[in-house]
């Protein structure tokens, strides 16, 4: 296609460092899982042993995961992270169908969700009414969105500040856990109980898969520096860098949260928990409530921002390979940043918000789809490994093959529990992706009559 034709491409400025990169990384995990999970994870697995065990591989997931992601963002040092990697190693049909999940599924129901946990912790400390949590909820998905369009500069120091704030309340929630925490009192144990606290009938093999999707969900984010790899300082050394830095710091913060929680709560009272990070400080602060309310309002907020200041640009990456709406390849040309498609995802985010008007029934239905796409590209590791053997690796997986081996081995576990004891979330997952394939094969009609027309 000739500029005539086709949006025209802009440079994105590369101002980001390893560490911006690192706390958007950090901090598009550090959302609301770490301060909702736990009751779900409790609620399937009935001793702290097990507890800890599957937030322990949660991390061991996110640690292969970022190793394994990190040779491709090496190789592929361009925006749009997955969709990039996608594009090279399976060709655009695979690509065009992560991007259109992310679109119309993961990204915009996460944005809705967070905003709508940000506005209700609020509404935790400054009483609103349904409508006026929802129209809170649209109104921060609206000024994230107009933050993130003034350039990368703002949105980094949103990324920085809001993930430091997430740090220290994480850090203040395990300080308090540890010290001030009664293990006798709430009756921790290492002891290996095998049997499902919610269903007797429910094997330890399913129950601990079931639990994985809360922390799956928790962890899950630190591939976001990856999308921002073309506004990256020397990407294919610091986006390799932060993944693997951020995928560290949530993991041990993540497990280390934990035993602080069953350091001040016992397991069941976990399960039954409506805000356990509240509950578990309040045991012995009585303040502590209100403190964690501010605290997980924040963080929401805060990965609001990231989310709609990261995941754009895999849209705009897709629009000017003429694969998607022209609008989303648009560069802002005062500020160099993919405005249009931070606004429509933004608007669709507020779509789902009002549609939805909650995350909770569709987290396993999400995840399940990113496990997928998950597994492609820890495939496409190897894949590339064996048919392009010569190509320039800055980076190489650390203990290759088996690091790999190890991160494919339990993104399958986790999709295929998914898959036979969910069935409903799943099969509409893959509807969803399915639904996207027509606007596909239109895309691709379009252009190749356009250049039939320009030859």
């Amino acid at each position: 296609m000739t500029g005539k034709s086709r949006p025209q491409m802009a440079n994105l400025r590369g101002n980001l460092s390893t560490y911006g990169l690192t706390m958007v990384a950090v901090g598009a995990c550090i959302g609301s899982g770490i301060f909702l999970s736990p009751a779900l994870v409790a609620g399937y697995l009935s001793s702290p042993l097990w507890i800890l065990l599957v937030w322990g591989l949660g991390m061991a997931h996110a640690v292969t995961g970022s190793l394994t992601f990190s040779e491709l963002g090496s190789m592929f040092p361009k925006a749009g992270g997955q969709y990039a990697y996608f594009k090279e190693i399976y060709g655009p049909l695979v690509a065009f169908s992560f991007a259109w999940t992310m679109f119309v599924v993961m990204n915009g129901s996460a944005i809705a969700a967070l905003a709508l946990t940000f506005a209700k912790y609020t509404a935790f400390i400054v009483p609103l009414s349904n409508t006026g949590t929802l129209v809170l909820a649209a109104s921060a998905i609206a000024v994230m969105a107009v933050i993130n369009v003034l350039g990368t500069n703002f949105s980094d120091l949103a990324a920085k500040l809001f993930t430091g704030l997430k740090l220290a309340g994480l850090a203040m929630i395990i300080g308090i856990g540890l010290v001030l925490g009664s293990p006798a009192r709430t009756g921790f144990k290492l002891s290996p109980a095998t049997s499902s606290s919610t269903d007797p009938g429910l094997g330890l093999f399913a129950a601990f898969g079931l639990a994985f999707v809360g922390v799956y969900f928790s962890v899950g984010g630190w591939q976001h520096a990856s999308y921002l790899a073309g506004e990256a300082r020397n990407p294919r050394r610091t986006v390799p860098r932060a993944m693997i830095l951020g995928a560290i710091i949530v993991g041990a913060m993540y497990w280390l949260t934990n035993l602080g929680y069953l350091f001040l709560l016992p397991a069941d009272a976990i399960a039954r928990s409506s805000g356990v990070a509240a509950e578990a400080i309040q045991t012995v602060l009585p303040f502590g409530a209100t403190l964690i309310a501010v605290m997980i309002a924040l963080s929401a907020l805060g990965t609001v921002g990231i989310n709609t200041y990261s995941v754009p640009r895999i849209f705009y990456a897709l629009a000017d390979d003429g694969l998607f709406f022209k609008a989303f390849a648009r560069v802002h040309p005062r500020f160099g940043t993919p405005a249009n498609a931070i606004f429509l995802q933004c608007a669709w985010g507020i779509f789902l918000l009002f549609f939805w008007g909650t995350f909770a029934d569709i987290i396993t239905y999400l995840v399940f789809m990113d496990g997928i796409f998950m597994f492609l590209t820890g495939w496409g590791v190897i894949r590339l490994r064996k048919t392009r053997p010569e190509a320039e690796r800055p980076y190489r997986t650390v203990g290759y093959p088996w690091i790999p081996i190890l991160f494919l081995l339990m993104s399958a576990y986790f999709v295929g529990v998914t898959l036979f004891v969910k069935p409903v979330q799943a099969l509409a997952a893959i509807g969803s992706l399915l639904v996207g394939w027509p606007f596909y094969f239109a895309f691709r009609a379009r252009n190749r009559k356009a250049k039939e027309k320009t030859a």
